[in-house]
């Protein structure tokens, strides 16, 4: 009778994927489905931050063509003012509005002007790393805590799986089966958000750090330009 019960119940217990999940309690299911929506929002993330860089990187490409080619700083300004821009752009147009800000009130002292131009610069180069940046540190959370909430689902799932076994004194595995799949299942989902969200937290954190640096490089160069064309401007 003991083998025969044994067998109804391996017999009644469905191991697929979501065969699991609908025989996992209210408990391990919120994990499941909280480790998924984690997953599928990281994806979500991954693919949006790719793209931009992307865009992010050809626009700075081109605008450091357009700026070392010769061309007048001022149509510059005038072409970049006239639509949206990212990245290199738009620190260059935060400078040129201080730039003919100042001029257009006649700043008297050179060196305050040269403060407030390298002021805007840090501002602007803030806010582009902001933009960058955004939303990285929830990689950073999926990647760090996923594993540790599957494990907690994992331990759940093994404590109804010894109480199975208390409730059908029974050690045989055909009893268990269920729970601890459920358990398993559970940590697969946590490595299967885990994963992914490490990797291109690693990946794009590193691609905004080399684009900030690019930024941070021009502002100075820029920076240094303005400087010169100040000590010009205070010799006439």
């Amino acid at each position: 009778m003991e083998l025969e019960a044994v067998g109804s119940a391996a017999a009644h217990t469905d191991l697929s994927i979501w065969g699991l999940f609908m025989q996992a309690d209210l408990v391990v299911k919120s994990v499941m489905l909280g480790l998924l929506l984690a997953s599928i929002w990281s994806w979500a993330i991954i693919v949006d931050k790719s793209m931009l860089y992307s865009r992010v990187r050809r626009q700075m490409n081109q605008f450091e063509r357009v700026f070392w080619s010769g061309q007048s700083l001022e149509e510059l300004y005038q072409q970049l003012s006239e639509r949206p821009s990212m990245g290199l752009g738009t620190v260059f147009v935060a400078a040129m509005k201080e730039w003919k800000r100042s001029h257009e009130q006649n700043a008297a002292s050179p060196i305050g002007m040269q403060s407030r131009l390298d002021k805007v610069l840090d501002v602007a180069i803030a806010r582009e790393s902001e933009m960058l940046e955004k939303r990285l540190g929830f990689l950073a959370t999926v990647g760090s805590a996923s594993p540790f909430i599957g494990l907690f689902g994992t331990v759940w799932g093994i404590m109804n799986a010894f109480t199975a076994i208390a409730a059908a004194s029974s050690t045989n595995l055909a009893v268990v089966a269920g729970p601890i799949a459920e358990a398993l299942f559970a940590t697969a989902i946590g490595l299967l958000a885990a994963i992914p969200a490490v990797i291109a937290y690693n990946k794009l954190s590193a691609d905004a750090n080399k684009m900030i640096s690019r930024l941070e490089g021009f502002a100075d160069e820029f920076s240094t330009i303005l400087s010169r064309q100040l000590e010009a401007r205070g010799q006439r």
